[in-house]
Parts: C-alpha cells; sequence; structure tokens
C-alpha cells in the first residue's frame, strides 16, 4: 500500500483536508484548570475545547498548560495504520524545540511494527501544515517514505513564519519564549512580530502599536513571497476581523503568486493558543519552489 502519514493537532489542517487526504492526526492535549482536553475533538460531547473557551480562560487567568501525545499514543497510532496494511509511515511534528511531540514520535517510532520516518519540521501551525501537505503530495505521486519526509522538510525550510501578539505574557507563561525574552523588559512599551528561526519563536521586530504591527506583518509577507508562487495561511486567536482584513489584503496583494488558491484563513488551536493569547495574528508564507 502507499506510505502512510501521520501528523499532530499544532498542523492546524482543516478536518475536509485531513479527510480528503488520508492523513491521520494525533491530538495534543490542553489542560484549563483541572480538566483535559483533546485538541481537534469536537466540543459538543465535552472532550473538546473550544478557541472561546481557552480565550476566555486565559483572560480570566485560569491555569492553562499543554502536554504532548505520549510515545505509547503514538505506537498505537503506527501499528494500527500496520495493521491496515500500510509497508512504511512518514510522521511530520511541530518543531522539537517547542514542543515533545518529535520525541514521542521518534521514541514509538523504534518501536513500531514497520519503517517510521519522523520528521521535525522545525515549524508551528500552518507552517507544519504545509509540509505535511507537501508529504502527501509526494505519496500521491508514489514517492517512498524518505523521499516524502524529504519533500515536508524542504517545504518546512521554505516556509517563513510571522506572528503579531498583543503581549509576551502567555509565551513567558508557557516557557516558549526563546531569544524573545529579550523583549520582556520593554513588552509594555511595543508591540512585538515574532518569528520561527531555527525551530525556536524569537523576536522580528519591535513596533509603537497593533495597527503598525499589522501593517507591517502585511509587509513582510509580501517580501516573504517575493515573485514566488506560493500558499499562505493567516491564522488567529480571538481576533477575526483583524485576520480576516489581513487574509483579504494579502489575497489581493499576492494574486499572482497564489494562482487562484485562496488564503487559508482559520482560528488556531488550544495549544498554540494557550501560549500566545488572544489578539494572536500570524501568517505562514510557504514558497512552492
Amino acid at each position: 500500500m502507499p506510505v502512510a502519514l501521520v501528523t499532530d493537532s499544532t498542523a492546524s489542517l482543516p478536518a475536509e483536508t485531513v479527510a480528503g487526504r488520508g492523513i491521520t492526526v494525533v491530538p495534543l492535549q490542553v489542560v484549563i484548570g483541572a480538566t483535559a482536553y483533546d485538541e481537534g475533538v469536537d466540543a459538543g460531547d465535552g472532550q473538546g475545547v473550544t478557541p472561546q473557551m481557552l480565550a476566555d480562560a486565559l483572560k480570566e487567568w485560569v491555569p492553562v498548560s499543554t502536554s504532548r501525545p505520549n510515545p505509547d499514543a503514538m505506537l498505537e497510532v503506527y501499528d494500527k495504520l500496520a495493521a491496515e496494511g500500510f509497508d512504511e509511515i512518514v510522521s511530520v511534528h511541530i518543531s522539537a524545540e517547542l514542543s515533545g511531540t518529535f520525541e514521542s514520535a521518534q521514541l514509538a517510532a523504534r518501536r513500531a511494527s514497520v519503517p517510521v520516518t519522523p520528521v521535525d519540521s522545525r515549524q508551528v501551525g500552518m507552517a507544519t501544515g504545509f509540509a505535511v501537505l507537501a508529504a502527501a503530495d509526494a505519496i500521491d505521486g508514489g514517492a517512498d517514505a524518505a523521499t516524502a519526509a524529504a519533500a515536508a522538510r524542504t517545504r518546512a525550510q521554505q516556509t517563513t513564519s510571522l506572528f503579531y501578539v498583543d503581549t509576551l505574557e502567555y509565551l513567558r507563561r508557557g516557557g516558549r519564549m526563546g531569544a524573545a525574552a529579550a523583549l520582556v523588559g520593554s513588552a509594555l512599551a511595543v508591540k512585538p512580530i515574532l518569528t520561527v528561526a531555527d525551530g525556536r519563536v524569537g523576536p522580528f521586530e519591535k513596533v509603537r502599536t497593533s495597527a503598525k504591527a499589522l501593517s507591517r506583518l502585511e509587509e513582510l509577507a509580501v517580501e516573504a513571497a517575493g515573485d514566488a508562487e506560493v500558499d499562505v495561511a493567516v491564522a488567529h486567536l480571538a481576533s477575526p476581523e483583524r485576520a480576516t482584513q489581513l487574509a483579504a489584503r494579502l489575497g489581493d496583494r499576492l494574486e499572482k503568486g497564489l494562482q487562484d488558491r485562496e488564503v487559508s484563513l482559520g482560528e488556531i488551536g488550544a495549544v498554540l493558543g494557550a501560549h500566545v493569547g488572544p489578539g494572536m495574528v500570524a501568517v505562514a508564507v510557504a514558497r512552492r519552489s
């Protein structure tokens, strides 16, 4: 059978894309107060969490934490795919610098009943999602696991991730600051634009107002795209108006590079949202060549 493709819930792939491309998604968990929720599970059954639930909890200072899938959970997924007849598995995940998910994949791969190739995307959110889709395209074209994994790594390297946060407090609380810690002392005086560099969150620019920061985010995304053919995603947490406006402007300005593809727009999941907080707006620009 073709190669199986696995990722985690932080890749922010729409449910219809996951189903249509045959991608298996392993959920991370977010813990709000004393209750643990699987990311990506329908909130209606009491096991899932909505972005609004998360945003409200963060604003009200309810304790929020996140956790990776453990190696046994990953192994269960791999062995299930093997039982379905897959001979190889590619498993693409959020940066190992930001989560232990990739480590869980590595540990599970050693015990899996078929060969598993774990891929550290060195990215987050839809930037990881674009890497997953590159692997899916390769697999659809008949590629083996090694070739599909290489396609995912290349796409991740060609993707620029930029995001604006209203405050650095949530990144500080979650221990995901990295080099952005240098901004803490002046955090009240600036509106930071952050980036993902070598798998870590770090500062890109300091801007004085949120309006200027969002305008700058747009310009940086256009610069990242250049004249290349690109895919673009805009994500937010509890900031739909800002994100919708940014996506519309980028769709107009990058029309040639998008080649009739729309700018993806969505609200990020609870796990990433727990670390960036309400008001976050992010953009991922993935070059196709």
